[in-house]
């Protein structure tokens, strides 16, 4: 079991509700006051629902209240087209449960990422499959079909590549378009190495880029945007910090030395192995490259389902020509 305080010392925050959750849960060994957690067991998939819905769930949790959808889906990493397609049809469905059912809708959609660093660039790729319509309401109506409605896409690229603030390049493109709400994409840490390439989070609280692992970024959310933003990301990388921990505690399990360890020593050792990277260090497994070109395509279908109700899985290929 992971300490909370060896996040605490190196100053890892949680991209997923769901861990969040668990890892808290795991330290009381109580539920958590103002959280709400709900499963539903698939076939092919566990989708988790965390809800945080008092101050203080969320000062625990240290995330903003909201919903928290989690879909975890091992099989996802499996070049499988029958499994891509059944998590796509279901984050359509849970994603349509935090839109607005109207067509009239005008929206903006987000991926936050660095394109030339493959495990930073699911959101972009995301945006390359996606079906955009609003030049055609403004330019070429007749070409539209019923069910298509009004989708504009961006990939803002990122600080160290613009010299320019996402939220900032985002916030002028919403003040300019007029969104009625924004759905971002980025790719997220974890804390679990069974969860990368294999879970979606969908929230509807937006997102901080770059905070899971420490790269603090100005939020993107219904405060700084003024629209409702919805978030959705897959974890592509891992804290070697936890995986330091974890395995440092099986080895003295497996020595029988488990009850002499204490966390503070556990804690020290990571940080002076981990000095060099400045005590934050991620990675990221070698098939990176396929996983995230399967994740995006994945991820992509579900979201063209879910904001264009003429779009199907059978129909799908025509609108991406």
């Amino acid at each position: 079991m992971n300490s909370p305080s060896l996040y605490q010392q190196l100053g890892i925050n949680l991209d997923l509700a769901l861990e969040a959750h668990e890892l808290l849960r795991g330290a009381t060994g109580q539920e958590i006051p103002g959280v709400r957690e709900d499963k539903e067991e698939l076939p092919n998939a566990t989708v988790t629902t965390v809800t945080i819905f008092s101050p203080e769930g969320a000062r625990m949790m240290n995330k903003p209240l909201g919903k928290y959808i989690t879909i975890e889906a091992p099989n996802l990493r499996i070049i499988d087209p029958e499994i891509q397609s059944e998590i796509s049809n279901l984050l359509a469905r849970k994603l349509q449960e935090l839109i607005p059912t109207s067509e009239q809708l005008n929206i903006l959609l987000v991926g936050l990422g660095n394109w030339n660093a493959t495990p930073d660039a699911l959101g972009p790729k995301v945006i390359g499959q996606s079906v955009v319509t609003r030049h055609l309401y403004n330019y070429a109506p007749e070409a539209l079909t019923p069910g298509l409605r009004s989708v504009c896409a961006l990939a803002p690229g990122v600080l160290g590549i613009t010299g320019i603030e996402t939220a900032e390049i985002i916030r002028g493109v919403v003040e300019k378009v007029r969104p009625n709400i924004m759905v971002v994409v980025d790719a997220l840490a974890a804390k679990s190495i069974d969860r990368i390439g294999s879970t979606i989070q969908i929230a509807d609280t937006g997102i901080s880029p770059g905070s899971g692992v420490g790269n603090q970024r100005v939020g993107i959310n219904q405060e700084t945007m003024g629209i409702p933003v919805i978030a959705i990301g897959c974890p592509t990388v891992v804290h070697a910090a936890i995986i330091m921990e974890e395995v440092i505690l099986k080895l003295f399990q497996e020595l029988n030395m488990y009850q002499g360890l204490r966390p503070p020593i556990i804690n020290d050792v990571i940080s002076n192995v981990l000095s060099p990277f400045g005590g934050s260090l991620t990675v990221t497994p070698k098939e990176i490259d396929s996983m995230v070109e399967n994740l995006a395509k994945t991820i992509a279908r579900g979201i063209n389902q879910a904001l264009h109700p003429s779009v199907t899985p059978s129909n799908l290929s025509y609108y991406l020509q």
